[in-house]
């Protein structure tokens, strides 16, 4: 079951549900979930190995960040790929995992957001793939909302994550074994 506005806000502030909030999703929370805003982008290059047992991700570069009270914009030209991480962090307990999907806005301007879902027990700002596909460029201003987190109950509980992205981590600094 998603859980409701007003469910959400009593677990940001008993539990820390999210982290960072803006006081527009503190407020007024839009639909069953909160809107979360772009905080950082990333440029990969290098290469990728993702085995059975180990993996190494492409090595990345800051190209942008948000700065409380600065405007800053980011142009997204069609086929560019980039990381992209949330100024938002998530505390997520063992009964509740998070599903994110684009804003409307956001696809309706031709980008493509690569999402995952938020894992019982995981905590941190969260990364997402965003990709250009449309035929014109975007620009976007950083700290604008960009993907909508809804939030739902596991029944039965969820198992502690146990990834190696665990606190926010964008990309890895070697190979590794996967946990």
């Amino acid at each position: 079951m998603i859980l409701g506005p007003k469910l959400l806000l009593q677990l940001v502030k008993e539990k820390k549900l999210v982290e960072g909030l803006g006081s527009r999703d503190l407020q007024t929370p839009e639909g069953a979930g909160f809107d979360l805003r772009l905080g950082e982008v990333y440029k990969i290059s290098g290469h990728a190995f993702l085995g059975i047992t180990e993996r190494e991700t492409p090595k990345i570069e800051l190209v942008t960040k948000y700065e409380e009270g600065k405007k800053n914009t980011i142009t997204i030209k069609p086929g560019d790929y980039f990381l992209v991480t949330t100024i938002e962090k998530v505390n997520l307990p063992l009964d509740i995992t998070a599903n994110f999907k684009p804003r409307t806005t956001t696809f309706r301007s031709g980008l493509n957001l690569r999402t995952g879902n938020g894992a019982p027990g995981y905590c941190g700002k969260l990364t997402f793939g965003i990709k250009n596909e449309g035929p014109i460029e975007v620009v976007i201003e950083m700290g604008a909302r960009f993907v909508h987190a809804q939030f739902e109950w596991v029944d039965g509980g969820g198992s502690q994550y146990k990834g190696q992205w665990q606190g926010g981590r964008v990309t890895t600094e070697k190979r590794e074994k996967q946990i």
